[in-house]
């Protein structure tokens, strides 16, 4: 067991420009209660950009996003027994929630007021918490998961994630009915992931997007059944009460009656979403079809390793493009102009070592 704080490599942000450079920091000794391993991948998720711009105001420089995160065990504390050397673990968005309030008893650790991000948050040592953009990750073991050994890495890092923040709600509000009929609203990391999931489910899915060109993507690389122009107003108006649930993964001002008017009675619509401005829309949308809006972000704990397993046995996995970590900068404009299909995975593993970082 590690006796001494671990020194890592990381790529940090400065300050609120967002531009990511080399950076050494510490992790804490590995603790008897602590899982240690190796990262081989760090998926990008659009709240790193965020974080990196202190869009929230909450930032604390300097940063090591990260909350999608992969790699091979090293070293487990003397208390871990479900955690071996050489076993492929992952750590999401959180690393600590304080085990004894309701969400936590009701194993909705995501929502526990003592929750800690897995970065940009306070450790149970006092130190920052940094992400994954880094070479050694380190966690308590309940909050590190198994990740099923038959799923490439690279592309199940953003299960961590876009996975689970689309697994939770649909599982949740019983999005799950065979034969039922789901709409997605955008094609990104998060939309890409509920059609996998909806197909899996048995759902029948159709694609809801303002970009015309995305229509052969989702039919022809991810086998939707309907793609749905949502600036076609004529379209939009023959799908009225076509659907029973819509997952709504738009974090840009969009209208929001049209999609509720395409629920049937009873539709739920979920918003996964961040809108920088408040939602506008007719109570009626919502009265007329006695139809239920809802928020969801990620998942609990055991709900995460739930959705791993069920990947793991449905070949889940997300779609993603790899960078090594000297392109992430440019990776961060590229995901700002939505040009990424539809996952950035940084190679951590093959990039960011020693002899490839300049002295600071």
């Amino acid at each position: 067991m590690a006796s001494k704080p671990q020194q890592v490599l990381g790529y940090a942000a400065r300050d609120a420009s967002g531009h990511l450079s080399p950076f050494t920091f510490q992790r804490r000794p590995t603790g008897a209660d602590d899982v240690a391993f190796n990262v081989s991948y760090c998926g990008i998720c659009h709240s790193d950009l965020h974080c990196l711009k202190n869009d929230w105001k909450f930032s604390s420089f300097p940063l090591v996003p990260g909350h999608e995160i992969v790699g091979i065990v090293k070293e487990v504390g003397s208390n871990v027994s479900n955690f071996e050397i050489g076993d492929h673990v992952g750590v999401g968005c959180l690393v600590g929630a304080c085990g004894s309030c309701d969400a936590c008893e009701l194993n909705l650790d995501q929502y526990c007021e003592s929750i800690i991000p897995t970065y940009n948050g306070i450790d149970v040592d006092g130190s920052t918490t940094r992400g994954g953009y880094s070479t050694i990750m380190l966690a308590n073991h309940r909050f590190v998961f198994k990740m099923p050994i038959n799923l490439p890495l690279d592309q199940a890092a953003p299960l961590l994630c876009a996975g689970i923040s689309v697994y939770s709600p649909m599982k949740h509000f019983n999005m799950i009915e065979k034969g039922k009929k789901l709409g997605v609203v955008g094609l990104g990391g998060l939309g890409h992931m509920a059609i996998k999931f909806g197909k899996a489910f048995g759902l029948e899915v159709t694609v809801i997007s303002s970009s015309p060109h995305k229509e052969k993507e989702a039919k022809e690389f991810l086998s939707v059944d309907h793609f749905l122009l949502s600036t076609n107003v004529e379209e939009m108006q023959k799908s009225r009460k076509t659907l029973d649930y819509i997952i709504d993964t738009i974090s840009a001002e969009h209208a929001i009656d049209p999609l509720l008017n395409m629920l049937k009675i009873d539709g739920k619509l979920v918003f996964l979403g961040l809108p920088p401005t408040p939602l506008q829309l007719q109570a009626f949308s919502i009265i007329g079809g006695r139809r239920l809006i809802a928020g969801s972000g990620i998942g609990g704990v055991r709900e995460t390793q739930e959705m791993l397993d069920f990947c793991g046995k449905h070949n889940i996995t997300s779609i993603v493009e790899k960078v090594p970590i000297s392109d992430v900068n440019k990776a961060m404009e590229r995901l700002e102009k939505g040009d990424v299909k539809y996952r950035f995975v940084i190679d951590v593993a093959n990039s960011l070592k020693s002899e490839n970082i300049a002295p600071i």
